[in-house]
């Protein structure tokens, strides 16, 4: 069964699949920092929808909690990183289509935060986008 993406039943079964995954919980076993991701307008999707802001609080292999944010209306949290793409981009990376190392170099996906502390936990990152490819995306046709 596959999930409208970027609703917050993706984000619910990214959570589950994060909190299920045994490789992920024994390389993300040091990991203690929460994220936002900012998805921007792209060629997918109504652009009237967007941004729209998804927040994980990932710590010690578990994600402790998800939840979808409308910047509109709400503050963002002050998490430890930001990550910011446009559908399109960050669709691409979740679907095994875009590298995220790559996007990362080319501006495609733009992170604030500790980068020495990302770098550091490239594994962590890698099987991170890793269950993101697990949890199937509907088909928007």
């Amino acid at each position: 069964m596959g999930y409208p993406f970027p609703s917050e039943a993706w984000l619910n079964a990214l959570k589950d699949t994060l909190n299920r995954d045994e490789r992920y919980a024994e390389i993300a076993k040091n990991w203690e920092g929460d994220m936002t991701v900012i998805i921007e307008p792209g060629e997918r999707g109504d652009p009237e929808s967007f941004p729209i802001a998804k927040y994980m609080d990932l710590w010690h292999g578990k994600c402790r909690s998800a939840r979808v944010i409308d910047p509109s209306s709400e503050d963002l949290p002050d998490a430890a990183f930001t990550l910011r793409a446009t559908i399109d981009n960050i669709y691409k990376i979740f679907t095994g289509d875009l590298d995220p190392m790559q996007a990362m170099l080319t501006r495609r996906l733009r992170v604030e935060g500790n980068m020495a502390h990302m770098l550091r936990n490239v594994p962590t990152v890698l099987e991170f986008v890793r269950c993101t490819r697990l949890v199937e995306i509907e088909d928007e046709h």
